[in-house]
């Protein structure tokens, strides 16, 4: 495949992902989205390192960014129960004013 593709690829994925950030009221949803984000970035490095004629820096950056992504998962799930349990509700409209 041509490397247009894969960038035109994390451009659509990206594009998705900040339209979900930004229109998204649910937090798991925006949560989702910051994924899609994170995974056009990965598609995006481990292109133009298949470019560069294989060079391991853009895998290494992509490992790096699937490990932040998961930890990511981990904190903002976390964060989500917490709020759920406190709200009963993970709108994120409903969290404007929170108050110790």
């Amino acid at each position: 495949m041509l490397l247009n593709e894969f960038l035109l690829l994390g451009a659509v994925l990206f594009a998705i992902g900040v339209y979900g950030v930004i229109a998204r009221k649910n937090a798991v949803l925006v949560l989702m989205s910051i994924e899609l984000i994170l995974n056009s970035v990965n598609i995006n490095l481990l292109a133009f390192a298949l470019r560069n004629g294989g060079d391991p820096t853009g895998h290494t950056f992509a490992l790096y960014i699937i490990a932040v992504a998961a930890a990511e998962v981990g904190v903002g799930l976390a964060l989500v129960l917490l709020v759920y349990r406190n709200k009963r509700s993970i709108a994120l409209d409903e969290l404007s004013e929170m108050k110790g």
